[in-house]
């Protein structure tokens, strides 16, 4: 069973910087497709960014394009979430997630094992 561990959230001013990472264990990391979601009060699930086993191949939601930059350490069984130029908007809880197989995907039913999240406020 794979288990992922978010941190890095916490609370920040609009335009600040937060780095979210999230560690694997239980399963062959450096073989899985990872992807960020986020979910806010009241909102469904929200993809934010994936990045196939390789790190060849990322994708963005078009909301974070040129602001966020996802990467990974597989020596490290880690994923990274870089988010720069934060806005209220942020605010949610982030999730991240594994895929057993495949390519990149930006869709929550693609993806098998997911983190408890950790949540980011952004203030305005």
């Amino acid at each position: 069973q794979v288990q992922l561990v978010e941190s890095g959230g916490g609370l920040v001013q609009a335009g600040g910087s937060l780095r979210l990472s999230c560690t694997a264990s239980g399963g062959t990391f450096s073989a899985y497709p990872m992807g960020w979601f986020r979910q806010a009060p009241g909102k469904e699930r929200e993809f934010v960014a994936t990045i196939s086993w390789n790190s060849e191949r990322t994708d963005y939601a078009d909301s974070v394009k040129g602001r966020f930059t996802i990467s990974r350490v597989n020596a490290e069984n880690t994923v990274y979430l870089q988010m720069n130029s934060l806005k209220p908007e942020d605010t949610a809880v982030y999730y991240c997630a594994a895929q057993r197989g495949g390519l990149i995907a930006t869709t929550s039913h693609d993806y098998d094992y997911w983190g408890q999240g950790t949540q980011v406020t952004v203030s305005s």
